[in-house]
């Protein structure tokens, strides 16, 4: 140790020593860090692995199994026992389910697993005696110590569940010593054998209260699925008392969120919430706004989680001393995860002076316990070293330090000194460092031992329960057995991995490459449509240009000098807008009117005594929520009027009408009483059917084309109008909305 070897340096050298032995000191600790940072920044590249989990005997899959990776990633396996999940190489697999023990298992490449495992013939550690000897009274009074001995004694807990099941007379007795037994392991931590016990229970009394410690225990265990089940398909939901109500969404709550699905953690917890509201249940309603706002904060939604924090502060702080100093800690850490550093010392600083009234909490200050006030000065000197205040820091790591040391805190004392130590030594008080550290190494060893003696305990208390009875040793052996017969056949497995692998990675560079393809055919056809409908638009504009000024052209002709200036005004105002829209694929229903309108005020300006019109707009028809594209009615318009109206003997009728027939859908119907298509063939000159049919070719191609792109957005329907010499044309456009 530093200390010894001191002794034996001179006087005039020990300063030296000690200068040289901080420098070293405070250079490895950079080097350390430096190493630490350059690995961490350089990530082990992820993989997918892909496994199996059968029985060992039957090769029958198992669903649902949990598979997780070192807390990270998480699936579970399929109806055919089969999973892939992310990992890194030398990542530890976790693989757990309720009917057998826990596998673990570390990832060395790309393999294929096949897990082969034998399911536990549920049963617990003590078997049920019929015979009883001794009165109900002794029971109770045997499960009643063993109870009172669950967290000081656990050996002693198990030792009276023993002797209680050895009097038990009846299911409900035995129902009961199991849940103690599974209590104790709960306690200790044990999960897998607490699950084991509490399923025994159920068997022998249904209860909803155990049910809600199973699946807090399956929770806890990694068991996420089975967790959900038993909280949405096996406890009885019309049994449950309006605190049992909350508890089941306050713990499906802690699921999701163990699972990362953040948003289905926030929706039942609100849920859980609204109940606890509803009901005023004041300690589940903070509880429960504590949570939602750790889950923002694990989420990454620090803004939600800072309001959510508030409400819980507010909460607590109406509830007793204990919930209030717990809050305010909790607020406390997700301030310095924020580096708040002022509004956390500010929270510790209260907490602390909560902890002096509720000292008699041995719970809360156990030293496992967060809530410690050791931890609180520490925690608050680091906040203050943050902020670069040393003397402040100083000050309260030395609190933490004295204050670790009465309650036997050999952690906390060990990292309070080496935070000591390493102030010290950054504002240059070498000497202060030193002997800081001094007392740093001297924990350490102190640490190692006491953890060798607990090690021991550990050990000896395994022992004891090993020989109560020997499901954990057949547990373990099983899972000995399970891994050799891995081993054995690695071997042979490797080269049929090869090769499968192989495949499928041709498989999927084939389906990549089609893919590929598929949507580069997809986006070259949709361009060729746009260059299309260009192309068809540009046609368009110039025959309608064309025969407005040969309207014009008549007018000035037949000497109409006023006639033709007005309508040439309005010939101007038409073609500003039909080419403003002419780029457009849409343009809202309301201007496609407009145009309609002045197109066949013209129209009729220059054949008023062949025809008159109406527009009419159905008054419930919603024009603004609806697109069409431009020019696609005035073609129609231009036919009834030129090869209709036009030619019939007396004055005719053009009528337009814009009905909705369904929600999303309307119909525009364009109808005159002219002379009708078959009598307007006959009139034509060759040169007029060869105009007119690449007009009418034009529109049907535009709307084969907006259909294709647009899924059948718009439909074309012509037909006779009537039944008479003059049978006229009816032209139906169906349009539907965005």
């Amino acid at each position: 140790m530093p200390s010894k070897v001191c002794k034996f340096i001179p006087m005039k050298f020990k300063n030296l020593y000690i200068l040289l032995l901080l420098a070293f000191v405070n250079h490895s600790s950079l080097l350390f860090a430096q190493e630490q940072n350059e690995a961490m920044s350089v990530e082990t590249p992820r993989f997918t692995v892909r496994g199996s989990v059968v029985e060992d005997n039957s090769d029958k899959p198992i669903a649902k199994v949990n598979i997780e990776v070192n807390g990270g990633a998480y699936t579970t396996t399929n109806s055919a026992g089969e999973f892939k999940i992310q990992v890194r190489k030398d990542d530890e697999l976790v693989i757990r389910h309720k009917d057998f023990e826990t596998v673990r298992y570390v990832i060395k490449d790309n393999e294929r697993i096949q897990v082969r495992v034998q399911p536990n013939n549920i049963q617990g550690f003590m078997n049920y005696d019929t015979k009883s000897k001794t009165s109900v009274g002794t029971f109770n009074t045997l499960l009643d110590s063993a109870t009172s001995n669950l967290k000081k004694s656990p050996e002693k807990s198990i030792q009276f569940v023993t002797d209680a099941l050895e009097v038990s007379k009846s299911k409900k007795q035995n129902a009961e010593a199991y849940e103690t037994l599974a209590d104790v392991f709960f306690n200790l931590k044990q999960y897998d054998l607490a699950v084991s016990n509490y399923e025994i229970s159920l068997q022998s009394e249904i209860s909803n209260d155990r049910f809600l410690k199973l699946a807090k225990t399956l929770e806890l265990n990694g068991n996420y699925q089975e967790s959900i089940e038993t909280y949405t398909r096996r406890i009885a939901k019309e049994r449950l008392s309006n605190w049992q109500k909350i508890e089941v969404q306050e713990g499906l709550g802690d699921v999701y969120r163990a699972t990362k699905d953040y948003a289905k953690a926030i929706e039942v917890y609100k849920e859980g919430l609204r109940i606890a509201n509803k009901h005023l249940i004041s300690p589940k309603i903070t509880d429960l706004n504590s949570k939602i706002a750790q889950t923002y904060e694990a989420s990454g939604a620090i803004q939600q989680a800072e309001i959510s924090y508030e409400n819980s502060l507010e909460l607590a702080s109406q509830q007793n001393k204990k919930r209030s100093v717990e809050e305010k800690i909790k607020v406390a850490d997700f301030q310095n995860t924020n580096k708040a550093y002022g509004k956390e010392i500010e929270l510790r600083k209260d907490a602390l002076k909560g902890l002096k009234e509720i000292d008699g909490d041995d719970a809360m200050l156990d030293n496992e316990s967060a809530f410690t006030p050791q931890k609180q000065n520490y925690k608050i000197g680091n906040a203050y070293a943050a902020q670069d205040s040393i003397p402040e820091a100083l000050n309260y790591l030395e609190k933490s330090r004295k204050e670790a040391d009465k309650r036997e805190d050999l952690i906390v004392q060990k990292d309070a000194t080496r935070k000591i130590s390493e102030l010290y030594r950054d504002i240059g008080d070498y000497k202060n460092a030193f002997e800081a550290y001094q007392s740093y190494v001297e924990l350490v060893d102190k640490l190692v031992i006491k953890n060798e003696q607990e090690i021991s305990q550990a050990t000896r208390f395994s022992r004891d329960i090993a020989d109560k009875k020997n499901l954990i040793t057949s547990l373990e052996t099983d899972r000995q057995l399970t891994e050799s017969r891995f081993a054995l056949t690695e071997a042979n497995n490797k080269r049929q991995q090869i090769v499968i692998y192989a495949l499928i990675g041709g498989l999927l560079l084939l389906t990549l490459a089609a893919f590929l393809m598929y949507k580069n055919i997809k986006q070259q056809k949709f361009a060729n449509n746009l260059l299309a409908l260009k192309s068809l638009r540009s046609q368009m504009n110039p025959h309608f240009i064309f025969n407005a000024l040969n309207s014009v052209n008549s007018f000035i002709a037949t000497n109409d000098e006023r006639t033709a200036n007005k309508y040439l005004s309005d010939f101007s105002q038409l073609m500003r807008s039909v080419l403003e829209n002419s780029e457009e694929d849409f343009i809202p229903l309301t201007k496609e009117i407009e145009l309609l309108e002045l197109y066949t005020k013209l129209e009729h300006f220059r054949f008023q005594d062949k025809f008159d019109y109406t527009i009419y707009v159905d008054e419930h028809v919603n024009v603004e929520e609806f697109q069409i594209p431009p020019m696609l009615l005035q073609p129609y318009i231009e036919n009834a009027v030129w090869h209709g109206l036009r030619y019939k003997k007396e004055k005719g009728h053009l009528e337009i009408s814009i009905q909705q027939t369904r929600k999303d859908v309307i119909e525009i119907v364009i109808a005159d009483d002219g002379i009708g298509r078959k009598k307007s063939k006959a009139l034509k000159t060759q040169n007029q059917k060869n105009q007119n049919s690449k007009g009418m070719g034009n529109i049907k191609k535009r709307v084969a084309i907006l259909n294709d792109m647009y899924k059948d957005k718009v439909d074309v329907f012509i037909d006779d109008y009537q039944e008479q010499d003059d049978a006229g044309t009816k032209v139906v456009v169906t349009l539907k909305k965005d």
